[in-house]
């Protein structure tokens, strides 16, 4: 699957938010790229729709997700019951990838992805290698047999001190299972869904 590559400082500086995760840069530089220093602005004042595709643009960034991906999965949350941009983010929550993050086997979003693509992650005990896989309550997210003494693997875990309610760890067997679909209140990005909703509404 194709994944952005780029400068990841630069982003988290135009959104100010550590979306990679910790970023010396963004505590050097808290003002957006291009600005050359915090008072600075280039374009002045944002538009309704430029801040709504920037918090689409920060949700994509994020969790990681493509433009056509991420467009089939909103369509796929507006026909769902209950409230789109919740559902939305839901599904970005359940993702295989996402999952594996949460659950602390790996300390990024991007090396979760790259361990389900190489085929360390399995499925109710079934190697899966598809990150978009959307994980169901009740399934059980463990690591490959072979893989559990990967250096990467092991350091991650030990370092690891995030708790999700949503989501068991058993550490004897290395797997985790899904208890249930996260609410909004439980998902800790910093992202207003509601904009996202209101840009593809147009």
């Amino acid at each position: 699957m194709a994944k952005y590559i780029g400068p990841k400082s630069k982003i988290a500086r135009r959104f100010l938010d550590p979306i990679f995760g910790p970023d010396k840069a963004l505590d050097r530089r808290a003002y957006g790229p291009g600005q050359h220093g915090p008072n600075k602005r280039r374009g002045g004042k944002l538009s309704e729709y430029g801040i709504q595709l920037k918090e689409k643009q920060k949700a994509k960034y994020t969790y990681g997700i493509l433009e056509k991906q991420f467009s089939n999965m909103f369509e796929k949350a507006s026909r769902m019951k209950g409230i789109t941009g919740e559902n939305l983010l839901q599904m970005c929550e359940s993702r295989l990838d996402n999952t594996v993050f949460r659950l602390g086997v790996s300390p990024t979003r991007s090396g979760a992805r790259q361990l389900v693509s190489h085929r360390h992650i399995t499925v109710n005990g079934e190697v899966l290698n598809i990150p978009s896989y959307i994980v169901k309550v009740g399934d059980i997210v463990g690591i490959r047999e072979k893989s559990k003494s990967l250096e990467v693997i092991t350091n991650a875990l030990s370092s690891n001190n995030k708790k999700y309610d949503w989501l068991d760890w058993n550490s004897s067997d290395m797997s985790g299972r899904m208890l249930n679909v996260p609410s909004r209140e439980m998902i800790p990005e910093n992202i207003k869904e509601q904009l996202i909703v209101e840009l593809y509404s147009k």
